[in-house]
């Protein structure tokens, strides 16, 4: 099976707090997972899960603690900046403190276009930022001359989208890229990641903490929690059949148009973010229904249930099968 992007045993250790006092947290602790192409993968999970941190690490932003990470068969060299190197581009959340409010947007297509010499002359250059606004249902002449001001988000979002279209990447890194657009327009940014990946075999790396868009765009979903994946696989059985219970969680927390249908459910939150990173064994045991004495002191073993890779002790037996 041919793999773009392969991330292995990625593993990201921050120190925080005074000399006297400094506490050691595993961001992103030992994870593993692979992108292939042509295929929208989601990173997922609730706000400090750790998938914006490991984001910033296949980019180049930051640097992991442990771990390996191999594009296009090419292990990524320490300082070396694999967006720029081996096709890669991102699109960030918000998408207005993307551009500068006292610059004209096309001057960063003309930017990006002589930082990669990808047009000989000012006509070629115009021609090639036409044809990638095109993919996005813009044009030239909506941006030439206007600041950001002057689009709403969603159209930004979209400008965005197409300025890192003018390399060619094989791999778009979005982070939470809808969640500051109008929900009304929610739809058609999802809707063109489906069209890059089905007409231009590009490849998205999605991160959301968003399940309903994830699974209508994504291919296949890794589920974050406090550092760790706990539950991978296709959509159809992480999201419609979760095994593991912080996605069961997740997928109930999920509105729908059904008034007969309320939520029943409790939500402890009795630990702060810092003490479930500290956690032994199951990070998840502070919040879990069903949790074990095994939870508080052993790490769940990482195993298959009915295809799908799921962290958990509620599946042990799996481990031996």
């Amino acid at each position: 099976m041919e793999k773009l992007l392969e991330v292995e045993d990625l593993t990201k250790t921050f120190t925080l707090g005074s000399v006297l006092s400094r506490v050691k947290i595993t961001a992103v602790d030992d994870i593993s997972f692979y992108i292939k192409p042509a295929e929208i993968f989601a990173l997922a999970g609730e706000s400090g899960c750790g998938k914006t941190t490991t984001a910033r690490i296949i980019m180049g932003f930051d640097h992991a603690s442990a771990g390996t990470i191999i594009h296009g068969g090419k292990k990524e060299a320490k300082n070396e900046k694999v967006w720029f190197t081996e096709g890669i581009q991102a699109i960030f959340q918000d998408p207005f403190g993307t551009f500068n409010p006292l610059r004209e947007v096309e001057r960063y297509f003309f930017e990006t276009i002589q930082n990669y010499k990808l047009a000989k002359s000012k006509q070629e250059a115009i021609a090639r930022i036409d044809a990638k606004l095109r993919l996005v249902g813009l044009t030239y002449e909506d941006l030439a001359g206007k600041y950001p001001s002057e689009f709403s988000g969603g159209q930004l979002q979209r400008i965005s989208i197409a300025r890192a279209l003018l390399t060619d990447p094989k791999l778009i890194i979005a982070d939470e890229p809808v969640s500051m657009v109008d929900a009304s327009l929610r739809m058609s940014i999802v809707n063109l990641f489906k069209k890059l990946r089905d007409e231009l075999g590009v490849s998205v790396l999605y991160i959301t903490h968003d399940l309903a868009t994830a699974y209508y765009v994504c291919d296949r979903i890794a589920i974050m929690f406090r550092g760790d994946i706990v539950e991978m696989g296709t959509v159809e059985q992480v999201l419609m059949t979760p095994k593991h219970p912080y996605t069961q969680l997740l997928r109930a927390s999920i509105p729908e148009a059904d008034t007969s249908r309320r939520w029943q459910g409790e939500i402890k939150l009795s630990d702060t973010e810092t003490d479930e990173y500290l956690r032994q064994g199951c990070r998840f045991a502070g919040r879990c229904p069903l949790v074990m004495d095994v939870c508080r002191t052993t790490t769940p073993p990482d195993v298959i249930v009915e295809g799908a890779h799921v962290s958990c002790h509620l599946y042990a037996d799996y481990a031996n099968s």
